[in-house]
């Protein structure tokens, strides 16, 4: 790491200047450079350990299911994270705000890395599912802490800004690494070494935060605080029921068991509004809900996640299973996506504060959702490789200019004692349309799948290959295909022709699938007319906060 304490003082100053009221913890006015360096490349390693996350499980996801089976759990593979992840992310975000955020963020590092071992060691999908739902409190946790770290330490806007483009650099390493990584690791390591890759970041994490970074609190310490754990415990039972109702209505339709979900899903959601209006210190504040300045980016943030997790879930199923290609293929593919997210908050941070309309960068942003999405959705095994790369390099450009920006104009925008608060609310509710949007497309995935298989099955009279091809783990498995090649040629049957059917199948159900994703953008773009302008022309007036 190069020594930037060489710097000239002068220089230092007008690059990343301070505010003259910014606390400090030695007491000083103003934290020395190398300080706040150091403290940045702490909360850099734990973005680069979420956002690794992210994007090598998602490549290896095809061939786990090929491993340990169980296709009905793919998506909770994905959702059991989210899920966790959304409860905890406003908890934290609460109390970060109420007792400093560094002792939340070690704590979260400390069990997102235990669960990744756990996630490493499964052998069923189960205990997968379980051990991803251990790291999404990890996880959640994370969000909800360290992404507001960026205004307790540089509470003035342009500041802010210029700072966060080193966290959004490292977010764009870590993101554009890891398709690749996820392949390369799924295909010649073992997948399990997805998870164990954790592990490195997680140590540099633990030793940046804990020696670095100041523990800042923006109440005094005598303070006294009541948690909302009964509204805890109703947006636990609201969101889980809902996933489980999203799973459970296409396969045993309006049964009794599905009534009793959509009747515990209706409470819970009934029951979190009105607790949270008489709550004294309520975990999701209805004023904020209610703020005509935040309520849009809310609204915005639900459909980004919905589009967003929908493509990163779904994209390597319909490289690897629909189109045949190797995990490590799979993953070179995906990358130019995420790569152009960084590229994109990259080239934003230049530009946000320059332009004399800011809320422009939205609408183009979810405009290069909504194309990417349709490029996704024309995709077949035939389309040229040129093609998919565009479309994944317009889809990374649009999510590159929406995702920082609903967090910066939202941090422009709320007051500072919500500031956390409003920033993992909006973490949280991108992960609540991510988990939806994973929740529905698989619903979607799987019913069409197995008509379509169903019905090519009944036109070639191949009825008894049903069970072989009930789900697309056979799509997956290399041996499990050679083991059927012999066995329908011995009973007579083509059994490529009935994988290549199965392959179409699987692609015309992630095409309708990625439809919903374009008609999220879609609204997206139409809801963007409704977030006020945003200026970044003064500082926000925020008292300084304080210092242990």
């Amino acid at each position: 790491m190069a020594d930037l304490s060489c710097l000239p003082s002068g220089a230092r100053a007008s690059l990343f200047s301070m505010p003259s009221n910014t606390a400090s913890p030695s007491g000083s006015a103003v934290r020395p450079f190398r300080e706040l360096l150091l403290a940045m490349l702490g909360i850099c390693f734990v973005v680069m350990l979420v956002a690794l996350d992210q994007t090598v499980v998602g490549t290896a996801l095809p061939t786990v299911v090929a491993e340990l089976k169980g296709f009905d759990l793919y998506a909770w593979v994905a959702t059991s994270y989210l899920l966790t992840s959304v409860i905890t992310v406003p908890i934290f975000g609460r109390l970060g705000d109420y007792f400093g955020r560094k002792p939340f963020v070690i704590a979260s590092v400390i069990i997102f890395s235990a669960a990744s071992v756990l996630c490493g060691l499964s052998d069923s999908m189960l205990f997968l599912v379980l051990a991803r739902g251990l790291q999404g409190i990890g996880g959640g946790m994370l969000v909800g802490t360290a992404f507001a770290c960026i205004p307790d330490l540089f509470p003035e806007a342009k500041v802010r800004l210029r700072w966060q483009v080193l966290m959004s650099s490292s977010y764009g390493i870590a993101t554009a690494f890891g398709p690749s990584l996820g392949g390369f690791l799924t295909q010649h390591w073992g997948w399990r070494w997805v998870f164990y890759v954790n592990l490195p970041f997680g140590i540099l994490s633990l030793y940046f935060i804990w020696r670095f970074f100041p523990h800042i609190r923006h109440l005094a310490s005598g303070t006294k605080i009541r948690l909302d754990w009964p509204g805890a415990l109703l947006i636990t039972l609201a969101l889980g029921s809902l996933q489980f109702l999203v799973e459970a209505l296409p396969k045993h339709g309006f049964s009794l068991m599905v009534m009793a979900l959509l009747a515990v899903c209706v409470a819970s959601f009934y029951g979190l509004w009105k607790w949270e209006q008489h709550a004294s210190q309520p975990l999701l504040p209805l004023e904020m809900m209610r703020d005509p300045s935040l309520s849009p980016l809310f609204a915005l943030a639900l459909l980004t996640g919905f589009a967003m997790f929908g493509m990163l879930v779904y994209a390597p199923l319909l490289f690897q299973g629909g189109f045949g290609m190797s995990p490590q293929h799979a993953g070179l593919l995906i990358t130019p996506l995420v790569t152009c997210i960084t590229v994109a908050s990259i080239l934003n941070g230049r530009l946000i504060t320059r332009i004399p309309r800011p809320n422009a960068m939205l609408y183009i942003g979810f405009i290069c959702i909504a194309l990417s999405s349709l490029g996704m959705a024309l995709m077949q095994r035939t389309s040229p490789l040129g093609f998919m790369l565009t479309v994944m390099l317009i889809g990374g450009l649009g999510f590159g200019l929406v995702l920082p920006n609903l967090t910066i104009f939202a941090q422009q925008t709320a007051a500072r004692e919500y500031m956390g608060i409003a920033t993992a609310l909006l973490q949280s509710l991108r992960m609540v349309g991510g988990m939806l949007g994973t929740a529905i497309i698989g619903m979607m995935v799987n019913h069409m799948y197995a008509s379509g298989v169903r019905q090519t099955l009944e036109e070639s009279h191949g009825e008894q290959w049903l069970d072989a091809f009930k789900n697309p783990e056979i799509l997956l498995n290399q041996s499990a295909q050679q083991t059927l090649m012999t066995q329908t040629a011995q009973s007579g049957h083509n059994g490529l022709a009935m994988l290549d059917a199965a392959r179409d199948a699987l692609v015309g159900s992630i095409h309708l699938g990625v439809a919903l994703a374009i008609i999220a953008a879609l609204i997206a773009v139409w809801m963007t007319r409704r977030v006020p302008l945003v200026s970044f022309g003064h500082a926000v007036g925020a008292p300084p906060p304080l210092a242990e």
